[in-house]
């Protein structure tokens, strides 16, 4: 590209000690087929000390006419080196990548297209994660040539990793907060998004790859607590002085109540010293009280909503009791009208707070918590017939298991049910499973299986399934079984999450054989 043509696009890429996921990188821009005639990449190397400002260096050599190379000292985050990259760049467009983050070869081009035929203002390309990296995927259910920033998943998606028109930014001025060390891309993006004329989304490809690194220290990932805090009290004041209080700003906000200070009242908390959490609780409770209008409470999840109530509303103990509660991810009591399950968290019921019964209702879950089992022993037995069988015992802390009928409640390995049995203990349930051995052999696979075992409820007009697991270690003996003219060796057990399997391995003759050798070194002599 020569020096006087303004390119389509200008990529941004803030560096900091991202090899080797900066070469992926800048291997995927300089292969994007917009072709480098239309393209910028200006990278602005952080103060790294890993090599990446040498591999930046090394690109720019290759391909001057391409890649634009600024050093400078670290700036303790991706907002000032940013910013920079902004100062110098020169395209009809922006796109902001993350330089451990890879694109797919026709983002760009895909991207641009669409802002043209569109006259957008801000595109978004959808977003997947690698290495087991979360993307909120709401916002690329489909395309669309107008996305609403108040009735859309768009709150949701306000990481920067989208094209947007350098004009926009720059008629309003659009930076990144340097005075916040994560999350400083948000501000810059709803605003660009809030001021947009149009923004669109294109669903129908994989545009941009976010890597979770494997070490884990993106930012997002390696942020403390206080940071956290701090960071999530700018974001609310950002958007409260952005948009006008109302159902636009309610729309905004959930996202910020439920994932950045929600996300603070954990069982995270419950670790930090009495008078950290009495700090944090004094500082979200007067987020709270400013902003945490009846609008953004209607739209939060239940759990959520609860615990943020709780926080505005009560002190610091009643806090504290609620998310033990919830971390425990049991109900407590349970109130029961009208087949309506009601739990019985902090709160419920009490005239201090004056929340309704449907902040508790929990009816749609039971069947999910009914049928978490914690397994208390393998052994093996004779079933109701007689017949040699593995007997599964389990408990509960729920007492309404044992009122379920029959068909209500069902344990599994794999595809075969189990007999089963309930006896109340209070204050939970006892349940016996038998299976058969004929039965658990009937249809193995030639290799062998691992079988889970599983618990599923029927209840109040819901299903819910989960497996077995332990908090204690549980087998049961292998045994070597025939079935027909096969012989097959059982091993009842638990696998490293802690659930309850079963597995069956075919024994072949050479198999036998290996295993009387390993029994009789000697062949018995």
């Amino acid at each position: 590209m020569s020096a006087g043509t303004v390119p389509d696009v200008t990529v941004v890429v803030a560096v900091y000690n991202t090899m080797p996921y900066l070469t992926a990188c800048l291997d995927s821009l300089l292969a994007q087929t917009i072709g480098r005639d239309r393209l910028e990449v200006v990278a602005v190397d952080d103060g790294s000390t890993d090599g990446s400002g040498a591999e930046l260096d090394r690109y720019a050599a290759r391909h001057p006419e391409t890649v634009r190379v600024i050093h400078q000292a670290n700036s303790g985050g991706p907002a000032a080196p940013s910013n920079v990259a902004l100062d110098h760049a020169r395209g009809r467009y922006v796109f902001f990548i993350g330089s451990d983050d890879h694109l797919g070869p026709e983002a760009l081009e895909r991207l641009v297209t669409a802002a043209d035929r569109w006259d957008s203002d801000v595109v978004l390309g959808r977003m997947v994660g690698t290495n087991k990296r979360y993307v909120h995927q709401a916002v690329y259910a489909s395309t669309q040539e107008r996305l609403d920033l108040f009735d859309s998943a768009l709150p949701w998606s306000l990481s920067n990793t989208k094209l947007f028109r350098r004009d926009l930014i720059e008629r309003y001025g659009l930076r990144y907060r340097t005075d916040m060390p994560m999350g400083s891309d948000q501000p810059f993006t709803l605003e660009a998004c809030f001021r947009a004329k149009k923004v669109s989304v294109l669903a129908d490809y994989e545009f941009y790859y976010a890597v979770k690194r494997d070490n884990a220290q993106n930012i997002t990932y390696a942020s403390r607590f206080s940071e956290r805090l701090r960071c999530a009290e700018e974001l609310v004041g950002f958007v409260a002085g952005l948009i006008e209080p109302g159902p636009r700003r309610d729309a905004v906000l959930v996202r910020h109540f439920t994932w950045e200070v929600a996300k603070l009242l954990r069982a995270e908390f419950l670790a930090l010293a009495p008078d950290v959490q009495q700090h944090v609780h004094d500082r979200i409770r007067k987020l709270a009280e400013a902003y945490l209008t009846e609008g953004v409470l209607a739209r939060m999840a239940p759990e959520e909503r609860l615990r943020l109530a709780v926080a505005r509303d009560g002190d610091l103990a009643a806090l504290r009791e609620l998310i033990d509660q919830q971390a425990d991810r049991t109900l407590p009591e349970v109130t029961v009208v009208d087949d309506r399950w009601y739990a019985q968290h902090v709160g419920f019921r009490d005239p201090a707070f004056g929340y309704p019964d449907e902040w508790f209702d929990v009816t749609e879950r039971a069947a999910t918590v009914l049928a978490k089992l914690t397994a208390t022993g393998l052994a093996w037995g004779r079933d109701a017939a007689g017949a040699r069988a593995l007997v599964v015992t389990a408990r509960s802390r729920r007492a309404e298991l044992a009122e379920l009928s029959a068909e209500a409640l069902r344990v599994s390995v794999g595809d075969l049910t189990g007999v089963t049995s309930v006896t109340p203990d209070a204050p939970g349930t006892v349940v016996r499973t038998d299976f058969a051995m004929d039965r658990l052999l009937a249809v193995v696979a030639a290799n062998g299986e691992r079988r889970t075992v599983r618990a599923e409820v029927s209840a109040l007009g819901g299903a819910g399934s989960a497996p077995l697991r332990t908090d204690r270690p549980v087998a049961a003996p292998r045994r070597l079984a025939r079935h027909g003219v096969r012989l097959h060796l059982v091993t009842p057990t638990t696998n490293h999450k802690g659930q309850v399997i079963v597995a069956i391995t075919p024994v072949t003759p050479g198999r036998f054989l290996a295993r009387l050798r390993r029994i009789w070194p000697s062949g018995g002599k």
